[in-house]
């Protein structure tokens, strides 16, 4: 076999995904204009979605399950009065009502929708139905009834109301949330029907509009190598919310190794772990790998080589 086409770049990209471009669009576009070897992304939004789609190149798609996990902010606009195929403006209607709920009335409904719920996600999603899409079965005329899933929200807060047809909202939450589900449901529990107009997320993990650039400035910079490069954060960003730990080069070296450490004789330890914890092993500020604590002992679980020892990647796990 050949030698797989691209750079060896690692480092995380954050995109400000436009409209009616698929997630896995800009992941393409975003390799190619970096001459990437390996990329990926860190949690679909629909072509009806804009916002925050971070885009993982080489040792950063190692870190992509802790994004994926990772607490998000959502911004959407609740169209009141019709239902749709896939719960949001693309879908053809298929229902309609003429109650309008009050302000009152649509913040009554969200505490019933906040905290660790059970929510049946769009019929028009990507989940498998024996070995099927599920939006591919709902195209053939075959919607599948899917069953409720656990799901983490926050919170949900109000926060405009343009007029009697829409309300805005802005929402908080953990892995596994629709926001076309929680928008139907939002207003079916005020009495009436709804689908998402509007859409856009703000936050993912540790990156947010801030940190954002559209693909079209990327394009701007194609031939400007120096450019691109700036625009990458660290691998280790993904990982904001592991505590870390500082590593003596011989417990570095150790963990690169496979072997695991005893809590009790770390050099540095500064925090006081509990069993199953996972944490970040840094040596001089470099990210060595994440380890997980296990009857007293640090135990590597994935080991990141920094650039000065090479770009090897180790699983344990």
């Amino acid at each position: 076999m050949g030698r797989k086409k691209g750079q060896d770049i690692d480092g995380w990209l954050v995109v400000d995904k436009s409209l009616k471009v698929g997630s896995t669009d800009v992941v393409n576009k975003a390799r190619r204009l970096f001459d990437a070897k390996k990329a990926g992304h860190g949690g679909t939004l629909d072509p009806l979605a804009t916002g925050i789609l971070p885009v993982a190149f080489g040792q950063a798609t190692k870190t992509i399950p802790y994004i994926m996990d990772a607490t998000k902010r959502y911004r959407f606009t609740l169209f009141l009065g019709e239902s749709r195929t896939t719960d949001d403006r693309e879908g053809e209607v298929v229902l309609t009502s003429e109650h309008r709920p009050s302000d009152a009335e649509l913040r009554a409904a969200l505490p019933a929708l906040i905290g660790d719920i059970m929510q049946v996600p769009p019929v028009y999603s990507a989940l498998k139905v024996d070995g099927e899409r599920s939006y591919d079965l709902a195209r053939a005329g075959r919607p599948p009834d899917l069953p409720p899933r656990p799901a983490r929200v926050d919170s949900i807060t109000l926060v405009d109301r343009p007029d009697r047809d829409h309300a805005v909202f802005e929402v908080q939450s953990g892995k596994g949330v629709y926001m076309r589900s929680l928008a139907r449901d939002i207003a079916l529990a005020c009495g009436t029907v709804g689908h998402i107009a509007v859409l856009r997320r703000t936050k993912c993990g540790p990156f947010d509009e801030t940190h954002a650039i559209t693909l079209d400035k990327l394009v701007q910079n194609d031939d400007k190598a120096d450019a691109l490069s700036a625009l990458l954060r660290p691998v280790s960003t993904a990982l904001a919310d592991i505590p870390a730990l500082a590593m003596t080069d011989a417990e570095a070296q150790a963990l690169r190794f496979g072997q695991s450490l005893s809590l009790a004789d770390c050099a540095a330890l500064m925090l006081t772990p509990q069993e199953g914890d996972v944490l970040q092993a840094q040596e001089g500020g470099c990210l060595v790998g994440l380890c997980r604590v296990q009857e007293g002992r640090l135990k590597p679980i994935r080991i990141f080589e920094s650039f000065k020892y090479g770009d090897r990647d180790v699983d344990y796990s």
